[in-house]
């Protein structure tokens, strides 16, 4: 089966939830998730300290939404196209 482009970037940036209270809410993809899931088990068996964790958690979110933006930016770019 051939994967569209837009199937393609939504695997990479994850669905998107509509919840009550909070609006719009991007749920990351099942390998970033794990990736946070394994960040906080490191922590609650402190082989790494929480700060740490922290700062590597926010440090991949960081690096997500420039992705992300990247990847807006061209998708604009072909519309106008």
């Amino acid at each position: 089966m051939v994967e569209s482009r837009t199937e393609k970037i939504q695997k990479q940036v994850g669905a998107v939830v509509e919840v009550p209270v909070l609006g719009s809410v991007v749920v990351p993809p099942p390998e970033k998730l794990a990736f946070y899931a394994g960040l906080g088990l490191l922590a609650v068996c402190e082989v790494v300290e929480w700060p740490v964790v922290l700062i590597m958690a926010a440090g991949h979110v960081l690096a997500d939404q420039q992705h992300f933006r990247l990847a807006r930016g061209v998708g604009e770019a072909l519309e106008e196209v």
